[in-house]
């Protein structure tokens, strides 16, 4: 890989916004909860429900084993920091990742909801950039569908 490529690949960052209608508490736990986790990690349609096991503390390692079909999709990494209620940095390890991912989530309380931000960064191009960021639009979709039961009824 030349270096041109190699430093655009450090540049490619995603960040995602969205305001969930539940406590800053709530919101931030559901990232740390094996079972929670397992709800919501879901990046595309039809992906049934990954195996996940968390050792959530800075650190710690973390498991998501995906499954489309009959194929499997390993995901993991290292949380790196953990502030509790305002901010979650982790490595991102899969075969769809570059080495050095890492993705930073930061919350914010609005009165009863939160502010969550999702932030990746380092992709091997901008296609791979677009398919990480569709996949996290999904599971923060997924994220707000498990938190606000209620509203799933609704649709």
């Amino acid at each position: 890989m030349n270096n041109t490529t190699e430093n655009q690949n450090t540049v490619l960052t995603l960040d995602i916004s969205r305001v969930i209608a539940r406590p800053v508490e709530q919101v931030f736990n559901a990232w740390l909860d094996p079972e929670m986790l397992a709800k919501f990690m879901i990046p595309a349609a039809g992906m049934q429900r990954p195996k996940v096991s968390t050792e959530a503390q800075e650190g710690g390692q973390f498991s998501i084993l995906m499954q489309v079909g009959d194929q499997q999709l390993p995901h993991g990494g290292k949380y790196l920091k953990i502030d509790p209620y305002q901010c979650i940095v982790f490595t991102w390890e899969s075969a769809h990742s570059i080495e050095g991912s890492q993705v930073t989530l930061n919350f914010n309380s609005e009165g009863d909801s939160t502010l969550l931000t999702l932030s990746q960064v380092k992709f091997y191009d901008e296609a791979a950039k677009a398919a990480h960021e569709g996949g996290w639009e999904s599971i923060l979709s997924h994220l707000a569908q498990v938190l606000l039961p209620d509203a799933i009824a609704s649709h």
